[in-house]
């Protein structure tokens, strides 16, 4: 693994624009958009669903998290 490429990624940002996140473009406030993937290898990182462009994190306006699925919460049977 490169770890200065690994370096350079700012997690902390990728973690707050995760898919599914509601935004509204700053410079078009009300209207609003959801999140398809943040890459982190890309300027700008951030992807939007009815978006072809990508749009950089200071654009863009967090208005809800409620879509957002961080992790898969179904149960899961372990054979002993």
């Amino acid at each position: 693994m490169n770890t200065e490429l690994v370096s350079v990624i700012d997690w902390d940002e990728m973690f707050e624009y995760l898919p599914g996140t509601i935004v509204e473009l700053k410079n078009q406030p009300g209207v609003e958009h959801q999140i398809d993937y943040y890459e982190a290898l890309m300027v700008p990182p951030v992807w939007l669903v009815d978006d072809p462009r990508p749009r950089y994190p200071h654009e863009l306006r967090i208005i809800s998290r409620r879509e957002v699925q961080v992790c898969d919460l179904e149960p899961q049977l372990l054979s002993v």
